[in-house]
């Protein structure tokens, strides 16, 4: 996870240099070497995301200098808090304290209340958060839709004994595909509740300032306008549902066409397509997609 890119640009090696700085370890080592175990984490993954996200917009503004302008930006899940940092709207020192502090909250919210997580393929919105309300109330447990991620693609979250009884039913319902995710936790969903007021302390202990380039909300599709706007997302972020379908359809309604993804992988590309398939999409993972999207 970004070794290519601190291998050719010193703004990404400064950016992992500050980080194991932060956190008093090596993260960067982590990152590029593993081990794979410690790395998924959720405790670093979180921080590794992050990073990586951070590292790649700075390795592309070193590239492209002022030519490289964002309209928006936008994060899934932890992706919206990489999302922030970049907008300027807190400190990339700040922002890694906090995802470290969500990580190892989230963390101690799956020991608390243990659940999990599961994708489910080619079946409706609406069916599925049907299919959860009937689980939960059958069972009197917690599972609910998390990430509506686009048009066939829906992740639920929820205690175990809900989920698999939710897993049951879009199976029974006609869903192409059911996969149980290989988490230990139910993110997205009230079993973080537990976690919430810490959270809601180390967030309110960071300085926010007004975004200077506009930021979409997971919970609302909608922009976050002030520090306040930003505070509260933050903390509602842990149990509501990430709606990433309605935040790239809203990004489209403002005229957006094209799609710059930052970090490691091209997930959420695959994912804009399938919400838009105008949509043009370059993931910058690597020197050569930098060069790529600079070309254009």
């Amino acid at each position: 996870m970004g070794a290519e890119l601190a291998k050719a640009y010193s703004s990404a090696r400064e950016t992992f240099q500050v980080a194991d700085r932060v956190l008093g370890f090596r993260l960067s080592t982590l990152c590029w070497e593993g081990p794979e175990e410690k790395l998924n984490d959720t405790y670093n993954t979180q921080p590794a995301l992050y990073v990586c996200g951070v590292a790649a917009l700075r390795s592309l503004e070193e590239v492209a200098g002022t030519d490289f302008q964002p309209a928006y930006f936008a994060g899934h899940s932890i992706g919206e808090i990489t999302a922030l940092a970049c907008s300027g709207a807190l400190s990339f020192e700040d922002g890694l304290e906090l995802v470290r502090e969500r990580g190892r909250l989230m963390k101690l919210a799956g020991e608390r209340q243990p659940g999990g997580m599961a994708a489910i393929l080619m079946l409706g919105r609406d069916q599925v958060i049907e299919i959860c309300s009937q689980a939960s109330a059958s069972t009197g447990m917690e599972v609910q839709l998390a990430n509506d991620n686009c048009p066939g693609q829906l992740v639920i979250s929820g205690h175990d004994s809900a989920l698999q009884q939710a897993i049951d039913s879009a199976i029974d319902a006609g869903a192409k595909r059911v996969v149980r995710l290989p988490v230990s936790i139910a993110a997205h969903s009230p079993l973080m509740e537990t976690v919430v007021e810490e959270y809601r302390t180390v967030v309110y202990s960071k300085k926010f300032l007004t975004p200077r380039i506009t930021v979409i909300a997971n919970t609302t599709s909608a922009p976050m306008v002030t520090p306040e706007d930003i505070r509260c997302e933050l903390c509602d972020q842990l149990t509501d549902k990430v709606r990433w379908t309605e935040t790239i359809q809203y990004l489209r309604s403002q005229g957006i066409t094209d799609f710059v993804e930052l970090g490691s992988g091209k997930v959420l590309s695959g994912l804009i397509r399938r919400i838009d398939r105008t949509a043009q999409t370059y993931a910058v993972e690597e020197p050569i997609s930098i060069r790529r999207i600079v070309g254009l």
